[in-house]
């Protein structure tokens, strides 16, 4: 199953563009470590909440767009070995150039595939979701993530759903994944996505399941730290080449 470098950061909205040659040049450098490929998503409907949200997680300004990003590994052994060459490689700043964003505040961490339905590709949008799920619940929550994908996310037009379990997920000194969800002890961080062709077709999907009617189930998790969001693609190395 893939593995997956995920990562939130803040960057300035006017440096769309200069964030775009950045993953450009950071691409083959992944690639040619092993990486399979690369997606960055562009905020588009990241909104406030009322006790977590991924504005916080990073604590972006005003004037800067949450990007939700990873990097898609085929194991766990090849992304551990592409992270330590690239942290000892003392030519790899001048070769991925100078990052168009305040570093200290992006958040990474490691996760293993949990859910995988469907498919990610040629995707226009996704949803970006930071879960903080308790150890002992990741059969319960993976079962969950299937009956939502068959029953909600399917039928209303989304192309896939995954699911990530947190392997190595550091503490940040300013942020990190535990602060963006207020983790408690016990607690394991899930990166996930629902990909979708395009805003509209996901948005017709959240009114739909507003209105359908059935009883929820009950979630495995604290759904009032749950944080997401809305991204356009703005970079997919299955796309570039």
């Amino acid at each position: 199953m893939a593995f997956y470098t995920g990562s939130l950061a803040p960057v300035p909205t006017a440096n769309k563009d200069a964030y775009l040659d950045h993953a450009r040049r950071a691409w083959p450098l992944f690639r040619d470590r092993g990486a399979v490929r690369m997606v960055e998503t562009w905020g588009e409907d990241v909104q406030p909440g009322k006790h977590t949200d991924l504005l916080r997680a990073v604590e972006a300004r005003d004037d800067e767009t949450v990007v939700f990003s990873w990097i898609e590994w085929p194991d766990q052994a090849t992304a551990d070995t592409a992270w330590q060459e690239m942290s000892s490689d003392p030519d790899i700043g001048a070769q991925m150039g100078e990052m168009p964003f305040d570093g200290p505040r992006m958040v990474f961490g490691s996760f293993s595939t949990l859910v995988a339905e469907g498919t990610d590709r040629d995707a226009g949008y996704y949803q970006g979701f930071v879960i903080p799920v308790p150890a002992g619940s990741k059969a319960a929550y993976a079962d969950v993530a299937k009956g939502a994908w068959e029953e909600m996310f399917r039928p209303n037009g989304c192309l896939g759903t995954f699911e990530n379990w947190g392997e190595d997920v550091p503490r940040g000194k300013r942020t990190d994944f535990y602060r963006a969800v207020d983790a408690r002890d016990g607690e394991v961080i899930v990166f996930s996505w629902t990909a979708w062709p395009d805003r509209a077709t996901c948005d017709a999907a959240a009114r739909a399941m507003m209105e359908a009617d059935g009883e929820m189930p009950e979630m495995p998790f604290d759904t009032q730290r749950m944080t997401w969001g809305g991204f356009s693609t703005l970079f997919d190395s299955a796309r570039a080449g």
